[in-house]
């Protein structure tokens, strides 16, 4: 039997997504907080990137997440762009919740959590994006309070009404909140950071449970498990790696925190099998790990939607090689 990965259905929503997307947090460019910390991935080819888009959806990858704030709005303008024409061969995602400035490129302190500023930040994403609908809208503030989120996703329900949006998740770690949003029917997935050195068991149960897909930020912890970062610092001042917030926690100073380097190095030969790269096997831990998972590593490059793509061939690890895994990574009490 073949071990090919191909396609996972989003949740109970019945949309059927490849099961690997495409992250466009990196194609976004340069943005920044209100402190002038950076928020992107450094400067960005639009050009390039349309063409990553484009070689990504001839090598079968067919769901796109971004969200407005990435780029403060370019992330978005520059997917619609690059699928204008081949929409219907699309699954798209985008997110809301932050309030940002387009044209300074800076990203508010406060979040927008009102109804009012969903429907507005929703009407600004198709219009960016050039479509008249997203297949999946995400609520993008992870510890949003629960009364405010529950009239968000009632609202996310008037949105399906209206023919705006065909499903709706929310992009939270916390399992009580994404209880509250599957609470709608048309609530189809929960976005949630897991990668082979941060296991997230809760959400993955909880999306068991209710039948919701496991969308993966973070697939190859921000870069760490692409193995290219090991002796090699983020040097350009616009990268939030460089300068990286609390959350962030494999880089400091712009290079891998050791210890994490370290757990890094205690997988590689089981992640690299068969002849995978580093970043396949991570991307084949992820579905291994759970039949709902969907990861979205972000893709810069032609070259990184051809490595990223190719893991589709190799397919999940073992059963075997998962326990190893967890045992080398001292899980398994």
């Amino acid at each position: 039997m073949s071990t090919t990965q191909t396609a996972r259905t989003l949740g109970r929503s019945g949309i059927e997504v490849s099961a690997l997307g495409f992250g466009c947090w990196a194609i976004g460019g340069e943005w920044h907080d209100s402190s002038g910390k950076p928020l992107g991935w450094g400067p960005v080819d639009d050009a390039e990137s349309t063409r990553a888009i484009h070689r990504a959806l001839d090598l079968g990858v067919t769901f796109f997440d971004t969200a407005d704030v990435y780029g403060a709005g370019h992330s978005e303008r520059v997917l619609g762009k690059a699928i204008a024409g081949r929409r219907d061969q699309v699954v798209l995602a985008s997110k809301w919740g932050s309030v940002f400035d387009e044209a300074a490129k800076t990203a508010a302190d406060e979040p927008g959590l009102t109804p009012e500023y969903a429907r507005a930040a929703l009407t600004a994403t198709l219009r960016r994006l050039g479509t008249d609908y997203l297949d999946l809208y995400q609520l993008h503030v992870n510890y949003a309070p629960l009364a405010e989120a529950a009239a968000l996703r009632d609202l996310c329900e008037d949105f399906v009404r209206e023919g705006l949006i065909r499903a709706y998740g929310w992009s939270t770690d916390d399992p009580e909140r994404a209880r509250l949003f599957a609470e709608g029917p048309h609530c189809a997935s929960v976005q949630v950071n897991c990668n082979v050195l941060q296991d997230a068991p809760e959400m993955l149960a909880l999306c068991d449970e209710l039948d919701l897909a496991a969308v993966n930020r973070g697939p190859l912890a921000m870069g760490l498990l692409t193995g290219k970062y090991t002796d090699a610092a983020v040097t350009d001042k616009g990268d939030i790696r460089a300068v990286p917030p609390p959350w962030l926690a494999f880089f400091e100073n712009g290079r891998v925190v050791p210890e994490w380097q370290a757990r890094f190095e205690a997988v590689r030969d089981i992640l690299t099998s068969a002849g995978r790269t580093p970043a396949q096997g991570a991307l084949a831990w992820l579905w291994a790990r759970n039949p709902h998972t969907v990861p979205i590593p972000g893709i810069r490059t032609v070259t990184q939607a051809e490595q990223n793509a190719g893991a589709l061939q190799f397919g999940p690890l073992t059963a075997p090689q998962m326990a190893e895994i967890e045992t080398l990574l001292d899980r398994t009490a």
